[in-house]
């Protein structure tokens, strides 16, 4: 296996061992915490990860029929169902695998438009999906530490 290959493959188990200290405590019981009234909670912070890890694979030619319920969408209280949310992420994460798997070194730098960054290569976009996870990991862990069960205005 070439550098390349292993330094991407080095980044994606950092990236899933550091946010697993946050995630693997998201349960049923705190899945609706947050810091305040107007911040997301932590199930659907769990579950924006799952999907926009999974839809970002679209622009890698990966289609998925995960729907989006959180891109671009207001936290109002909505159930979701955690083991659902975990199938997401663990689904994103071998998505992401198979992409290093089956990428050649040059794919990394081929353009991409994005609606969100404009063009980018590859990497960056692969770059961000994994920075993406580690920002919401830390809300997440900020919000089983710090929060409590809110309500809103849909409860």
């Amino acid at each position: 296996m070439n550098t390349q290959k292993k330094l991407l493959q080095e980044m994606l188990v950092q990236n899933i061992t550091t946010n697993s200290f946050a995630l693997n405590r998201v349960t049923n019981e705190n899945q609706k915490y947050r810091l305040n009234a107007e911040t997301a909670s932590v199930g659907f912070i769990y579950r924006h990860i799952g999907e926009t890890m999974n839809l970002f694979g679209y622009f890698f030619g990966i289609p998925s029929d995960i729907q989006n319920t959180t891109l671009v969408q207001q936290d109002n209280g909505q159930d979701y169902d955690i083991e659902t949310s975990k199938l997401y992420i663990d689904q994103g994460y071998k998505m992401l695998e198979n992409l290093i798997n089956t990428s050649k070194d040059e794919d990394w730098f081929l353009k991409i438009d994005t609606p969100f960054f404009g063009t980018v290569t590859r990497m960056r976009l692969f770059s961000h999906i994994l920075f993406h996870n580690s920002h919401h990991a830390g809300q997440i862990s900020l919000t089983l530490s710090r929060g409590q069960v809110l309500t809103t205005e849909s409860d």
